[in-house]
Protein backbone atom coordinates (compact mmCIF):
# COMPACT_ATOMS: atom_id res chain seq x y z
CA UNK A 1 0.00 0.00 0.00
CA UNK A 2 1.39 3.72 -1.23
CA UNK A 3 1.51 6.24 1.32
CA UNK A 4 -0.49 9.57 0.57
CA UNK A 5 1.46 11.79 -0.96
CA UNK A 6 1.60 15.22 1.33
CA UNK A 7 0.79 18.83 -0.52
CA UNK A 8 1.16 22.19 0.88
CA UNK A 9 -1.99 24.10 1.41
CA UNK A 10 -2.02 26.53 -1.30
CA UNK A 11 -4.07 29.62 0.09
CA UNK A 12 -4.55 33.00 -1.88
CA UNK A 13 -3.89 35.74 0.53
CA UNK A 14 -5.69 38.80 -1.12
CA UNK A 15 -4.30 42.86 -0.24
CA UNK A 16 -6.50 46.18 -0.74
CA UNK A 17 -4.38 49.42 -1.23
CA UNK A 18 -6.02 52.64 -0.12
CA UNK A 19 -5.28 55.68 -1.48
CA UNK A 20 -7.77 58.28 -0.07
CA UNK A 21 -10.75 57.51 -1.28
CA UNK A 22 -9.16 55.28 -3.65
CA UNK A 23 -8.98 51.42 -3.75
CA UNK A 24 -7.37 48.92 -5.22
CA UNK A 25 -7.12 44.84 -4.93
CA UNK A 26 -4.14 42.66 -5.22
CA UNK A 27 -3.16 39.12 -5.27
CA UNK A 28 0.10 38.08 -3.32
CA UNK A 29 2.56 35.79 -4.28
CA UNK A 30 3.49 32.43 -2.18
CA UNK A 31 6.98 32.48 -1.13
CA UNK A 32 8.51 33.91 2.51
CA UNK A 33 8.97 37.58 1.56
CA UNK A 34 5.43 38.21 0.85
CA UNK A 35 4.31 36.50 3.92
CA UNK A 36 7.03 38.46 6.00
CA UNK A 37 4.69 41.39 4.34
CA UNK A 38 1.70 40.42 5.54
CA UNK A 39 2.96 40.02 9.21
CA UNK A 40 3.28 43.71 8.88
CA UNK A 41 -0.23 44.99 8.38
CA UNK A 42 -1.91 46.91 8.36
CA UNK A 43 1.06 49.42 6.96
CA UNK A 44 0.79 53.11 5.87
CA UNK A 45 3.17 53.82 3.73
CA UNK A 46 4.45 57.75 2.12
CA UNK A 47 4.55 57.01 -1.95
CA UNK A 48 6.00 58.70 -4.42
CA UNK A 49 6.24 58.73 -8.64
CA UNK A 50 9.43 57.09 -9.59
CA UNK A 51 10.94 57.38 -13.96
CA UNK A 52 6.79 57.67 -14.36
CA UNK A 53 6.58 53.94 -14.12
CA UNK A 54 6.23 53.07 -10.66
CA UNK A 55 4.94 54.15 -7.29
CA UNK A 56 7.62 53.25 -4.33
CA UNK A 57 7.55 53.87 -0.88
CA UNK A 58 9.31 52.37 1.92
CA UNK A 59 8.02 49.84 4.36
CA UNK A 60 9.48 50.05 8.54
CA UNK A 61 11.57 47.43 8.00
CA UNK A 62 13.29 44.98 5.63
CA UNK A 63 11.10 42.08 4.23
CA UNK A 64 12.85 38.82 4.90
CA UNK A 65 13.15 35.12 3.25
CA UNK A 66 14.90 34.27 0.62
CA UNK A 67 13.39 34.62 -2.72
CA UNK A 68 15.21 34.58 -6.39
CA UNK A 69 15.38 38.13 -7.36
CA UNK A 70 13.72 38.91 -11.19
CA UNK A 71 15.23 41.78 -13.38
CA UNK A 72 12.34 42.43 -15.80
CA UNK A 73 8.83 44.14 -14.42
CA UNK A 74 5.25 44.12 -15.62
CA UNK A 75 2.46 46.35 -15.21
CA UNK A 76 0.35 45.62 -12.10
CA UNK A 77 3.26 44.76 -10.30
CA UNK A 78 3.96 44.88 -7.05
CA UNK A 79 7.62 43.82 -5.87
CA UNK A 80 10.33 45.09 -3.60
CA UNK A 81 13.27 46.75 -3.78
CA UNK A 82 15.66 45.05 -0.85
CA UNK A 83 18.62 48.40 -0.88
CA UNK A 84 16.02 51.11 0.18
CA UNK A 85 13.02 48.48 2.00
CA UNK A 86 10.76 50.25 -0.77
CA UNK A 87 8.04 48.72 -1.97
CA UNK A 88 7.04 49.49 -5.32
CA UNK A 89 4.06 49.11 -7.63
CA UNK A 90 4.38 49.08 -11.79
CA UNK A 91 1.63 51.31 -13.32
CA UNK A 92 3.94 51.61 -16.85
CA UNK A 93 6.58 49.99 -18.46
CA UNK A 94 9.42 52.04 -20.36
CA UNK A 95 11.36 48.78 -21.48
CA UNK A 96 13.96 49.53 -18.70
CA UNK A 97 15.47 46.46 -16.70
CA UNK A 98 16.13 46.17 -13.04
CA UNK A 99 19.63 46.66 -11.84
CA UNK A 100 21.32 44.55 -9.76
CA UNK A 101 20.16 43.51 -6.64
CA UNK A 102 16.50 43.30 -8.65
CA UNK A 103 13.43 42.80 -7.56
CA UNK A 104 11.77 40.79 -5.03
CA UNK A 105 8.11 39.44 -6.59
CA UNK A 106 5.48 40.20 -3.91
CA UNK A 107 1.97 40.32 -6.33
CA UNK A 108 -0.09 41.58 -8.85
CA UNK A 109 -2.99 44.41 -9.05
CA UNK A 110 -5.97 43.16 -9.45
CA UNK A 111 -7.90 46.27 -9.44
CA UNK A 112 -7.48 49.70 -9.47
CA UNK A 113 -4.24 50.42 -11.42
CA UNK A 114 -5.33 53.53 -12.55
CA UNK A 115 -6.42 55.39 -9.10
CA UNK A 116 -2.50 54.32 -8.27
CA UNK A 117 -1.35 55.71 -11.70
CA UNK A 118 -2.95 59.28 -11.34
CA UNK A 119 -2.45 59.31 -7.47
CA UNK A 120 0.32 62.31 -7.60
CA UNK A 121 4.16 62.65 -6.89
CA UNK A 122 3.46 62.26 -3.39
CA UNK A 123 0.57 60.09 -0.99
CA UNK A 124 -0.25 58.27 1.58
CA UNK A 125 -0.89 54.48 0.49
CA UNK A 126 -2.46 52.29 3.08
CA UNK A 127 -2.25 48.45 2.43
CA UNK A 128 -4.26 46.16 4.69
CA UNK A 129 -5.33 42.10 4.46
CA UNK A 130 -8.43 41.47 2.80
CA UNK A 131 -10.61 38.74 4.87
Amino acid sequence: MRGRPIYEEQTTMRIQLTIGDQTATATLEQNPATRDLVSMLPVTLRMRDLFEREKPGPLPRALSGGVDPVFTYAVGQIAYWPPSHDIAIFYAHDGATIPRPGLIPLGVLDTGLDSLADAGEDFEMTIAAID
